[in-house]
């Protein structure tokens, strides 16, 4: 075949195949490698590497022999196709590891190619060309949700059909308990796109939370329009969701509109996922109210917001307790997703008796250090004063107004600073008693590590031994943080 014969064929496979002429230049370049390196293994017995260079206006192409260049010190694993890194250098000084010396050889003529194996080499090439530009096609549309038959099932999961595309499904990324079988018309939206893959490019989720923004978004228009915004969602698939729904205009209700006359909007959306419950939060920049909302339907009695730890103290009748708490947490699990706040859920009762114990603390505290009498402690707590910092540096004005005398004010402030530098060098020598490997543990933070000192934790075995309650109790880090320090923790446990 001649140069001009090789650029015609590889027009008209270009236009045939309906892809970029590159695509088929690089197959013959490939079949040429190929060939030529079969040749060289049947006449000379040497596995060598060889790359093609094709001249893509006169067709005629060059073959090079080349040598990878690795690290001296290694040795050869492949003396046909690798050189030492000093050697290299002797030739180029430049180069580095990973580089190729490359050395012009004889190409092989076109005519004596294997046809099957050119073919074959050629053909792979633009399927794997073509598959790509059908996957490029169906990205180009912009849907997120896409629709497609079943095919079949595999090891990972399902293979759906949309179009000339296959998706797929994995079995992680299915509604539990999810009866689909072949032939079934199924939904999913799109959560990963890998061309370098071997099976279908594109995966789909059934599971995600944004499949469940993406159905609401299908069937309430006022979402397209702007008048409604989802904040967020969150989801225990194929049990509960929760959607944080904004209004940007008062005179819509958010609820009413994503749920629909009589339920239709929602249940359309339900049905898409195995009756999921799900439960449309109205969305506030309030995080108190936002809670509140976001634990519906169980009613709140009072809340307690303490910014500096991220955690919500919510206070419920008896009753409402499971309601709020919800199957295996799952209700309070789901709020705390959404809002990213961590919450504690106390009754009545419990509120109160943490609320004496705290009384108790600050009343001990105040009587040990302030060495004042029962009615001054009593005068101090009905006024808000629970901290021995308010007592040593708010203004004397505001202790003035409650009915202290100047005398016992400063007398009180005096000792409260004196007491708050003996807690902080106490402090300090508690933590100065822990262990270096404590001190120096991935994610113990300064804070952590005090508030570990305080409640005498000091060696990393202390730590290790901690349920997650108790870290978090004593640190008031989130409950995914405190499991990750203390399996970290443990770790030498295992080592040992």
């Amino acid at each position: 075949m001649s140069n001009k014969e090789v650029l015609i064929l590889a027009d008209v496979l270009a236009r045939e195949k309906n892809v970029d002429k590159e695509i088929v230049f690089s197959a013959l370049e490939m079949a040429l490698a190929s060939a030529t390196k079969k040749r060289h293994h049947k006449e000379f017995n040497e596995d060598i590497d060889i790359r093609v260079e094709l001249n893509k206006i006169t067709g005629e192409y060059t073959t090079f022999r080349r040598w990878l260049v690795v690290p001296s010190e290694n040795g050869l694993e492949h003396p046909d196709k690798e050189i030492l890194l000093f050697e290299a250098q002797e030739e180029i000084e430049t180069i580095e590891v990973g580089d190729f010396i490359e050395e012009e050889t004889s190409s092989i003529e076109f005519g004596r190619i294997g046809a099957q194996a050119a073919k074959q080499v050629i053909l792979q090439k633009i399927r794997e060309a073509e598959r790509e530009q059908i996957v490029n096609d169906f990205l180009e549309r912009g849907d997120k949700i896409v629709m497609g038959s079943v095919k079949r099932a595999d090891k990972f999961g399902l293979i759906i059909e949309s179009g000339k595309v296959e998706l797929l499904l994995r079995r992680e990324n299915m509604i539990p308990k999810e009866n689909i079988r072949v032939g079934d018309r199924v939904r999913g939206y799109i959560v990963k796109v890998d061309k370098e893959a071997k099976g279908p490019h594109i995966e789909i989720s059934r599971t995600c939370p944004e499949f469940i923004i993406k159905l609401f978004e299908n069937e309430v228009p006022e979402i397209e329009q702007g008048v409604l915004q989802i904040v967020g969602a969150v989801r225990e698939p194929g049990m509960r969701a929760k959607v944080s729904v904004r209004s940007m205009d008062k005179r819509v209700d958010p609820v009413g509109t994503c749920v629909g006359v009589r339920g239709s909007r929602i249940t359309s959306v339900r049905s898409e996922i195995c009756n999921e419950a799900i439960d449309i939060v109205v969305w506030s920049d309030d995080p108190a109210q936002y809670v509140i909302n976001s634990l519906s339907p169980a009613q709140v009695k009072s809340i307690v917001v303490d910014e500096d730890s991220k955690r919500i103290e919510v206070v419920v009748e008896e009753q409402e307790l499971a309601i709020a708490i919800g199957r295996n947490g799952q209700n309070v699990k789901l709020a705390s997703e959404l809002t990213s706040w961590n919450i504690d859920i106390l009754t009545l009762e419990e509120s109160e008796q943490k609320q004496q114990e705290e009384l108790e603390k600050i009343y001990n505290l105040f009587s040990h250090y302030l060495q004042i009498d029962d009615a001054t402690i009593a005068l101090l707590l009905d006024n808000g004063f629970n901290s021995l910092e308010e007592i040593a540096y708010v203004p004397i004005d505001e202790l003035n107004e409650i009915g202290l005398a100047n005398e016992l004010i400063q007398e009180m402030r005096i000792k409260a600073r004196n007491a708050l530098l003996t807690i902080e060098l106490l402090a300090e020598e508690n933590i100065e008693d822990i262990t270096a490997t404590l001190r120096n543990m991935e994610g113990i933070t300064p804070e952590i590590l005090e508030n570990l000192a305080k409640n005498g934790i000091k060696t990393l075995d202390d730590l290790a031994e901690l349920s997650t309650d108790e870290l978090v109790e004593y640190t008031s880090i989130d409950e995914e943080s405190a499991k990750s320090i203390i399996l970290k923790a443990r770790e030498h446990w295992f080592k040992e």
